[in-house]
C-alpha cells in the first residue's frame, strides 16, 4: 500500500460500502478491498461516506425526529438540562452561541452525551472529567432510550471501521480494539444549526462551526437533508473548500487529530466548516469514538507507514502540532474542551 501523503487535492468526498466489515460473515479477501479504499480515502481527503454500516434506519428516523422536537421547546425548558447542571461530567443543552471555535462563538445549539456512567463506576468516583451520567430531558421523554440506542448502534459500527482502518495500515484487524479503544471514549453530539445572516455586525463571517479539526480518532456523523458541511482541500498551495452534501442512507466519516498522530501524519485530520445556507433548521448528530481517556497515544509501529512524521503544523487551523503532543488522551482533550466552554472550564480542569 502507498504510505505517502496525497500531493493533490481532492474535488469530492469519496463514498465506501462497508457492508464487508460489518457482515461477520465476510472473507479477509472482501475486509482489506475495502480496508485499502478506507485507506486511500484517509491518505486523500481524512473523510469518506459509509453506505451498508447496518445502522437500523427506524432508529436514526426515531432520534431525528425527537431532536427536532427538543430544539422546538421554549428556551427556558432546554435551559433545565443545561451544561452547567452537568458539572464534570460535560453533558447537557448549551444555547446559541454558547460553544466557542478558535474563540468567535458558533450559530449552534446542542446537546451533549457520553457513555452512561453510575456514580459506582471506577472513573466516575475518581472524579475523571467527562465521565458520568447523563442529563436527559424530561421532553420529549423517549429521547432517553433512542440515544442510548443510538450510541450503542454507532459505537459497534465504530469498533466495525477500525478493524477496516487497521487492515488499511497492514496491523491485525483487532489491533485497536486490543489497545487505544480497548475501552474508546464515547461522546455524542446534537446539534441544531438555526438560519441567519452570513456577516456580523463587525464584518466577521458567522459560521455554525468555524474551521476545526476533530479530536480523536473516528467521527462518525449523521447531518440531514440540508447541507452546509464543507471539507478544505489543498493543492500546490491553493485552498477550497468542497462541499459534502447530505447522501441518504450514509454516515460521513473524518477521522481526527489521534489517528493523524498515530499514523505520522499519512492519515489526514482534515479541518472542515459548516454554513447552514438552507434558510431553515439544520439537524447534526456526530458520534466521537475515540481512544481510551487513560491511553498514551503513540505513532503506530506498522509497516505501511514512515518513521518520520509528515508534520502540518504550519498549516493547521490553530497552527498546533499534534505530532509534538505527549501524554494520555485525556490530557489532549482537556486542553481543547476548556477552550470550547470557557465558562466550564474551571468545572473540569
Amino acid at each position: 500500500m502507498n504510505a505517502e501523503p496525497a500531493a493533490d487535492g481532492f474535488d469530492q468526498v469519496p463514498v465506501l460500502d462497508v457492508r464487508a466489515l460489518v457482515d461477520s460473515s465476510s472473507s479477509l479477501a472482501a475486509r482489506r478491498a475495502v480496508a485499502s479504499r478506507m485507506g486511500a480515502a484517509c491518505r486523500e481527503s481524512g473523510f469518506f461516506y459509509v453506505v451498508g454500516h447496518g445502522v437500523d434506519e427506524g432508529l436514526q428516523v426515531r432520534l431525528e425526529e425527537l431532536s427536532r422536537r427538543f430544539f422546538s421547546l421554549p428556551l427556558e425548558q432546554k435551559m433545565a438540562v443545561r451544561m452547567a447542571r452537568g458539572g464534570r461530567a460535560w453533558r447537557g443543552y448549551f444555547p446559541v452561541g454558547g460553544e466557542l471555535t478558535s474563540g468567535r462563538p458558533d450559530r449552534k445549539e446542542g446537546l451533549y452525551f457520553g457513555a452512561e456512567l453510575g456514580s459506582n463506576h471506577p472513573l466516575v468516583r475518581a472524579g475523571t472529567p467527562l465521565h458520568g451520567p447523563n442529563l436527559f430531558p424530561s421532553d420529549p421523554a423517549d429521547l432517553r432510550d433512542a440515544v442510548l440506542d443510538y450510541m450503542a448502534a454507532l459505537t459497534r459500527l465504530g469498533h466495525a471501521l477500525m478493524r477496516g482502518i487497521a487492515l488499511s495500515l497492514e496491523l491485525d484487524e483487532d489491533h485497536f480494539a486490543a489497545r487505544q479503544m480497548a475501552d474508546p471514549l464515547v461522546l455524542f453530539r446534537i446539534f441544531n444549526y438555526p438560519p441567519g445572516p452570513d456577516t456580523a455586525e463587525d464584518g466577521q463571517p458567522i459560521w455554525g462551526v468555524g474551521e476545526h479539526t476533530d479530536y480523536g480518532v473516528l467521527t462518525i456523523l449523521k447531518q440531514d437533508d440540508a447541507g452546509g458541511l464543507q471539507v478544505k482541500s489543498r493543492a500546490g498551495g491553493e485552498v477550497r473548500w468542497v462541499e459534502a452534501p447530505p447522501i441518504p442512507g450514509s454516515f460521513v466519516c473524518n477521522i481526527g487529530d489521534m489517528l493523524d498522530r498515530m499514523t505520522r501524519g499519512v492519515y489526514r485530520s482534515t479541518p472542515h466548516r459548516v454554513r447552514n445556507r438552507a434558510g431553515r433548521d439544520r439537524l447534526s448528530l456526530p458520534f466521537f469514538f475515540d481512544p481510551g481517556w487513560t491511553a498514551e497515544v503513540r505513532p503506530l509501529d506498522a509497516p505501511a507507514l514512515p518513521r518520520i512524521a509528515n508534520d502540518d503544523q504550519a498549516e493547521r487551523w490553530d497552527g498546533q502540532s499534534v505530532h509534538a503532543f505527549r501524554g494520555t488522551y485525556g490530557d489532549y482533550l482537556l486542553g481543547k474542551v476548556g477552550k470550547v466552554f470557557p465558562d466550564l472550564r474551571t468545572e473540569v480542569l
